[in-house]
């Protein structure tokens, strides 16, 4: 008689074919013998959903941004997840807890917690006073009742761990090991590459500004709410010539565009704790690309920076990017020693040695 599988229910507010973290951990859990499904969002330019190993649903909404998108998408969450055949319940962030939370105490199921950010500490959130103490009364409320939590980074942990009196884990956006391949010959002009949401404080009007003192060219793979802008930036500075925006880039994609690239850009304004504290996708996808980086000088970056040197630490300002990012195109030294630095550590940062780390916490929450 085959066995039945646990079934673990993640939950989360974006579009499912982009999220590299939600697909290795659901990747993950399928090989160690679970049944995943994976819930979002359907948007208008959503691409259709590619086969994977685990199960996806997309929620259709009349609203997609905005308070009534968050009203509409929890009420329509939680009556899925009342009649849905699940037996674990693993909320995304403060905007997904609420309705996993209400039918965890319904139907008396287990419910794990994965906070991506210090949601309540994002741009978007932080200036608007009665937004975010919504959001923070959520997490008080509710945070206590998760029979596991997770975050990104050591230093959030430590800070959600004091905050909501509730153990929370580490599990790192860390990529798979695997064997990449190096160009011989990059493109010239060099390639600065950013990947990533186009949202507040990510230090993209600073570097298109910067352009026309750095030899380069720049590709940004990604949208978001400052998409328009950013062109008309780019228009108007008449660096047209210079600049690419590549749109969504699927996760497999990824690799050949970072293979061509020579400088990674994971450049923030602190912009409230969410960023000042971030551990990014992106800063461990540059590290595995063996892609030296110009990065923010934030804690966990500056934690890891200090025992491998894999990027130039730069503020946001176009001033300091001309600088920084100058001196490590011209430097053939240093850069060849932050390459060096990231072929040793991603024998450290790698998703083989974290995912057994998050199989343990879905063993221990079942158990």
């Amino acid at each position: 008689m085959e066995k039945i599988r646990t079934h673990i229910s993640f939950t989360v507010t974006n579009d499912l074919s982009y999220d590299q973290r939600m697909m290795r951990i659901c990747n993950t859990l399928v090989d160690a013998g679970y049944e995943v499904e994976l819930i979002g969002r359907k948007r208008k330019n959503s691409t259709p959903l590619e086969t994977k190993k685990y199960k996806q649903t997309w929620l259709n909404c009349w609203f997609s941004k905005g308070k009534m998108f968050y009203i509409e998408y929890n009420i329509r969450l939680f009556f899925y997840l009342l009649f849905s055949n699940t037996d674990v319940l693993s909320a995304i962030d403060l905007d997904t807890l609420l309705p996993n939370t209400i039918v965890s105490k319904i139907r008396s199921k287990n419910l794990a917690f994965d906070a991506h950010e210090y949601f309540t500490e994002v741009p978007e959130v932080y200036n608007r006073k009665l937004i975010r103490y919504i959001w923070s009364s959520i997490g008080n409320m509710c945070i206590t009742h998760v029979d596991t939590a997770y975050t990104v980074g050591p230093e959030l942990a430590e800070i959600f761990t004091q905050k909501y009196h509730k153990k929370f884990d580490v599990i790192r956006n860390v990529p798979l090991l695997e064997e990449i391949k190096q160009l011989v010959n990059k493109p010239q002009p060099p390639i600065i590459f950013y990947q990533g949401d186009i949202n507040e404080g990510r230090g993209l009007e600073q570097i298109i500004r910067a352009m026309p003192s750095i030899n380069a060219q720049l590709h940004i793979a990604g949208e978001g709410p400052l998409l328009s802008k950013l062109q008309q930036m780019a228009q108007s500075l008449n660096l047209t010539h210079k600049i690419t925006f590549l749109g969504y880039v699927k996760p497999y994609n990824l690799p050949e565009l970072l293979a061509q690239a020579t400088v990674g850009l994971n450049i923030l304004e602190n912009k409230g704790l969410s960023y000042h504290y971030s551990l990014s996708n992106k800063f461990f996808a540059y590290i595995h690309a063996e892609l030296p980086q110009v990065c923010a000088p934030f804690p966990e970056y500056l934690h890891i920076n200090l025992t491998h040197e894999v990027a130039a630490l730069c503020e946001c300002s176009t001033t300091a990017l001309i600088d920084t990012i100058n001196d490590l195109l011209y430097d053939s030294s240093r850069y060849s020693k932050l390459q060096q630095n990231c072929r040793l550590a991603k024998q450290q940062y790698n998703w083989q040695a974290e995912s057994q780390h998050l199989i343990q916490l879905y063993q221990n929450v079942i158990s």
